[in-house]
């Protein structure tokens, strides 16, 4: 059998004629080559037998392995593992049996268009659907942002993000059919955008441009307050930063936040790498929904908000690397299926207001340990004319991290 039997190909928008021989050889020797409508368009004619991509992506990954051991070739734009199909295909045909030849990425040619460096650039790829708002959270005055299009549809979209985030007056370059024959360049305002009939291959760049009233999303944790709609079930900004220092979210772990209220918790934990995962447990259907529109506004739209009381909605859940336990929900039936299903060396914060609440807290404290912390905050607020301590409830906070062994 041939070892690497697999080609996977970058083609830009010249076709053929931007490929080497060698990519060449391996396409006109290939029994089958697969790709998008347009890659195939690209490459013209070949000996072999041509296939689109099926949806989802992992489908056609499936009839690809089924030819194991017989030359394929797969078409994809530029570099096949940016933002690309070879990070698909990796994920069930090991690396040995396939030969990777990339071409230029669509970030590399618009940078190069551009003159801006590639290294001090923010690449997104809002190529799926729902995904512009991931866009929000990069929105800092002075940077420059390059997202791949997912159609013809995005810039808008993106303008209007930008306009209702108080970034209006940043500069948008849409870039269409870049290295082809059909390429254009064209530069509008977020505020004033105005462009029609756009290519759907299209890559946007962002000159960002803060205006007064804009609020970008500090990389600190403790939001305002003032950016989370609410009903006052809300972690307040102080308890809320010291609660993510004890929860020590790291890249790529998932949070259970069980009582999400407003979300939060969640929405910040994902907010610390793009990599996080959260789900979180509302038991209150308005405020699941509003859970959910605090999430897309600050740019996780990915939470996954359901709907549902602990422990019975934790059931099925995948095991968590972390659990926040919120205020109202602190019990402790609660605890106890939180603290069966963490992962040994995860982390566990539970908050309590109410003396019942703290009861649970010290009893999962003299069961497994950890800390107990109460924490206290008072805010400046008029009294008539003048300007007196107002105190918050206080907070008992309960921190622990699960053995990673049983002695």
């Amino acid at each position: 059998m041939n070892e690497r039997w697999l080609s996977i190909i970058g083609i830009g928008e010249d076709g053929r004629d931007g490929l080497t021989a060698a990519a060449l050889r391996l396409i006109d020797s290939a029994e089958l080559v697969i790709g998008g409508r347009r890659h195939l368009e690209l490459v013209g004619d070949i000996p072999g037998e041509k296939a689109e991509w099926q949806k989802p992506l992992e489908a056609t990954a499936t009839s690809i392995v089924a030819r194991r051991g017989r030359p394929v070739a797969v078409l994809a734009s530029g570099d096949p593992f940016w933002f690309g199909a070879g990070a698909t295909l990796a994920r069930t045909i090991p690396i040995e049996e396939m030969l990777v030849v990339p071409s230029p990425s669509s970030f590399s040619i618009a940078a190069s268009r551009l003159a801006w460096p590639l290294q001090e650039i923010t690449t997104l790829g809002l190529n799926m659907p729902g995904f512009t708002p991931l866009l929000r959270r990069y929105l800092h005055r002075g940077r420059r942002i390059l997202a791949l299009a997912l159609n013809g549809g995005t810039a808008r979209e993106i303008s209007s993000l930008l306009t209702a985030a108080g970034f209006g007056e940043s500069e948008m370059i849409v870039m269409e059919g870049l290295g082809g024959k059909r390429e254009r360049i064209r530069c509008v305002t977020a505020a004033n955008f105005d462009l029609q009939e756009i290519n759907p291959l299209n890559i946007i760049g962002i000159n960002v441009v803060a205006g007064p009233d804009a609020r970008p999303i500090p990389f600190g944790s403790g939001l305002p307050d003032s950016y989370f709609e609410n009903d006052g079930q809300l972690t307040k900004r102080e308890i809320r930063a010291v609660t993510l220092s004890s929860l020590r979210p790291g890249a790529g772990e998932l949070l259970w936040d069980v009582g999400a209220g407003s979300g939060s918790i969640g929405i910040e934990w994902m907010l610390v790498h793009p990599a996080n995962r959260a789900i979180g447990i509302e038991r209150d259907e308005s405020r699941a929904a509003r859970a959910t529109r605090n999430a897309i506004a600050l740019g996780v739209p990915h939470l996954d908000i359901r709907s549902g009381s602990a422990p019975d909605a934790l059931t099925g859940l995948p095991t968590p690397d972390a659990v926040f336990i919120g205020c109202g929900t602190a019990g402790g039936n609660v605890i106890a299926a939180c603290w069966q299903a963490l992962k040994p060396g995860g982390r566990m914060v539970a908050n309590a207001v109410t003396l019942e609440s703290e009861l649970a807290l010290l009893a999962a404290f003299h069961g497994h340990g950890g800390t107990l912390t109460r924490f206290s905050v008072e805010r400046a607020e008029p009294v008539g004319s003048r300007t007196a301590w107002r105190p918050a409830m206080p907070i008992m906070q309960w921190v622990v991290e699960k053995p990673r062994s049983i002695p």
